[in-house]
């Protein structure tokens, strides 16, 4: 199982799903988007998996840095080119399994199960 967590480095939630990961003995590859940036593809994969909404980080402090116009009325398509020109602005962190949008945001139990699951379908053991 290839393991792939998007976020930013530095972000409380993403050391906490680090740290889970470490606790698991679960092996994963990292991506910095603050740093490599998220190509548009992957940011349209993930809006059709779970809603650009969902997406969309609106509590820090790089969207109430974004002016007003440009925060009233999105779309997909102007969020998705916001989150491509602000990768702070994407939630985090983002798990791709096998190459396929798993998980979004950090949650123990929900990471367990899915992981579980995940590891179910694959045919080995949990």
């Amino acid at each position: 199982m290839q393991i792939t967590v998007y976020g930013i480095k530095n972000c409380d939630t993403m050391k906490k799903a680090f740290a889970w990961l470490n606790e698991q003995g679960m092996a994963y590859q990292f991506h910095d988007y603050k740093k490599s940036g998220v190509p548009t593809a992957l940011l349209a994969q993930w809006a059709a998996r779970w809603g650009w909404e969902a997406l969309l980080k609106k509590t820090g402090t790089t969207w109430r840095k974004i002016p007003e116009t440009e925060r009233l009325d999105l779309d997909e398509a102007r969020a998705l080119l916001l989150l491509n020109a602000c990768p702070s602005l994407i939630r985090r962190p983002i798990v791709m399994i096998d190459g396929e949008a798993a998980l979004a945001g950090f949650a123990a139990d929900g990471w367990m199960q899915a992981l579980r699951q995940r590891t179910q379908e694959s045919g080995n053991p949990s």
